[in-house]
């Protein structure tokens, strides 16, 4: 258990298992959804400013790209502030950062974020912090708090497979927009993570099936 602002923390399959059972227990189609989709997958990654300064990189491009942009910035020591600061963006942009990414990098690096402090804050200032700064929207924050921080009651409305998910699971006859999409998880407070989760995975069965994917 964590503390009132934070909500449940999630930090095993047990957890995620837990939520799912709950979801299942509300609402019939998650319980059809997760019949086809099995176990939940735990999804946690790592905090941090390499890991913020990953999702930057990975906007807009392909997953070869992305992965092969990292693997540069890896090798150069390009994935903490400091060296960040220390270089030019000419030389940025020579390990594959566009000239936008390059200034994005730059001012996640000034931003100073404690990322320690990060994770006994509430959620809606974990946002707030991340979406201060320039190059990082909403849908990369909420990302963030629930796969870097393990937050159980956090969801990502603005993200296409959610919606196109949610569409297909509640038979709605067009894919709710992000406001709508928001209102309609608020009933799986306090495990929208886990739905989001489930919506994902439903998402790829279905897409399997009609040979997709």
């Amino acid at each position: 258990m964590a503390g009132h602002d934070i909500g449940r923390i999630i930090r095993s399959d047990a957890c995620v298992a837990e939520g799912a059972a709950w979801l299942a227990a509300e609402e019939p189609r998650f319980a059809a959804a997760l019949a086809e989709t099995g176990a939940l997958p735990l999804r946690l990654r790592p905090d941090g400013f390499a890991r913020l300064l990953q999702a930057i990189v990975s906007q807009q491009v392909s997953v070869a790209s992305a992965r092969a942009i990292w693997a540069r910035l890896e090798e150069a020591g390009m994935v903490a502030p400091d060296p960040i600061l220390a270089t030019s963006d000419a030389d940025l942009r020579g390990l594959g950062l566009s000239r936008q990414k390059a200034a994005y990098a730059r001012a996640l690096a000034e931003a100073g974020i404690d990322f320690g402090a990060l994770r006994g804050a509430p959620t809606d200032g974990v946002i707030a912090t991340l979406t201060a700064v320039k190059g990082i929207g909403i849908w990369t924050a909420e990302v963030y708090a629930m796969f870097s921080l393990g937050r159980a009651d956090v969801f990502a409305p603005g993200d296409l497979a959610l919606q196109e998910g949610a569409r297909l699971l509640f038979d709605l006859p067009e894919r709710p927009r992000e406001k709508a999409l928001r209102e309609m998880a608020a009933a799986w407070s306090p495990w929208r993570s886990v739905a989001a989760r489930a919506l994902w995975a439903y998402y790829h069965v279905v897409k399997q099936r009609e040979g997709v994917l």
